[in-house]
């Protein structure tokens, strides 16, 4: 495992030290207060700080491993879903074997939440939690990466620039996904394509497969290799996105000027917004795990992106926005329930949506409307294609 150290989550035995160095750490301790008390931290700040380095050391004391740490997690996770959604539903996880390790991977909403779902759906039944692939470029902090770490995040290099560095970054990943799944047993989180699907179009980069397959020997066939990794596709579904106006901004800005700057932080702003935000209900849908018949990149990408689309729970808001930007209802089925969508079920949801859309810039609307219809229209093409 030395052969990943810069790019494996911590173990057991590294655990009190890393805490140790966020508690000494005033850039984290200072977010910690922006976080959990701003007017403390903008009217006493100087009291602030050690303060709040106090209450974290005793909510940590007893704290020496992942499992450990992961616990503490677990209630303050809990709090937050509580708040910020109305119910969430899973599907398709009772076909899957809780003592085999599995690569899950997802559809990309959310920078934070789409994992953590997955995460949480996974614990309250029993299965093993998650190693989670995260860019370096979220890791702009060392507490950041810390934190990170100790919640069993392994690290993507997105920050290689020349061929020759992606390609030994690619190869190093590889394998270490390969052998967190064969020799460690670990279930395994990584998203369909890098960056968050702002459009709500969930269509696979090909290059996480080939990256994948980078560490497949070469007397090993392909559909082999693929199929002792047991990807099994997941899509996850929010009634409500918490960035919803700020990707229409960008989608917006990116049709009209070609391309679109990011600000300084932007990335931890809309972590932020996705863990702080109102999702209302949410949906985690497991498919079948991948057997050895998918031969080529090309086919596993495919039968990832058919499967996500296929499984896919539309919510309301899907089926409204749809219907005021064609104008008729789609005939969809949504909802853990699977129930066929009437307009005269959902007046609440409608006004409700209604408002948000008002409430987003004129500008941004069209951008706005196709985030939330695009899931149908998916849908929809799937049902035509069969």
């Amino acid at each position: 495992m030395s052969d990943f150290d810069d790019i494996r989550p911590y173990n057991d035995d590294e655990v009190r030290a890393t805490l140790l160095r966020l508690l000494n750490d005033n850039e984290f301790i200072d977010a910690i207060v922006r976080l959990k008390r701003p007017l403390l931290s903008r009217l006493m700040a100087p009291l602030a700080r050690p303060l709040a380095r106090s209450a974290l050391h005793k909510e940590i004391r007893d704290v020496d491993s992942v499992e450990g740490f992961q616990a503490k997690i677990e209630s303050y996770l809990a709090k937050n879903l509580n708040e910020t959604t109305s119910k969430i539903t899973v599907s398709g996880l009772e076909a899957l074997d809780k003592t085999k390790p599995y690569l899950f991977i997802s559809n990309h909403r959310d920078i934070a939440m789409d994992p953590a779902f997955v995460n949480w759906v996974l614990y309250q039944n029993g299965f093993k939690t998650l190693r989670i692939a995260i860019g370096d470029n979220l890791l702009t902090k060392p507490f950041a990466s810390d934190l990170m770490r100790l919640n069993k995040c392994f690290i993507v290099n997105r920050s290689a620039t020349s061929p020759r560095e992606k390609l030994k970054a690619a190869k190093k990943l590889s394998a270490y996904m390969h052998h967190s799944l064969t020799q460690d047993k670990s279930n395994l989180w990584i998203a369909q394509r890098e960056g968050r699907a702002k459009d709500s179009l969930d269509i696979t980069n090909p290059a996480i497969i080939s990256m994948l397959a980078l560490n497949k020997p070469k007397q090993e066939a392909f559909g082999d290799y693929i199929a002792s990794l047991n990807i099994v596709p997941v899509s996850i579904s929010y009634e409500y996105d918490p960035c919803d106006e700020a990707k229409a901004r960008e989608l917006t800005i990116v049709a009209e000027q070609g391309a679109y700057e990011k600000a300084e932080h932007e990335d931890v702003q809309s972590i932020a917004r996705g863990i702080t935000g109102q999702k209302g209900r949410v949906h985690v849908s497991f498919g079948s795990p991948f057997t050895a018949e998918l031969e080529s990149v090309e086919a596993v990408a495919a039968a990832l992106d058919r499967q996500i689309t296929e499984n896919y729970v539309l919510q309301p808001t899907n089926c409204i926005a749809h219907t005021i930007v064609h104008g008729c209802a789609p005939n969809v089925v949504m909802g853990a329930e699977v129930k066929l969508y009437k307009e005269q079920d959902h007046k609440a949801a409608m006004a409700e949506f209604e408002a948000r859309l008002k409430a987003c810039p004129t500008a941004w609307r069209e951008r706005f409307l196709s985030i939330y219809a695009n899931p149908v229209a998916a849908k929809l093409a799937l049902q035509h294609a069969e």
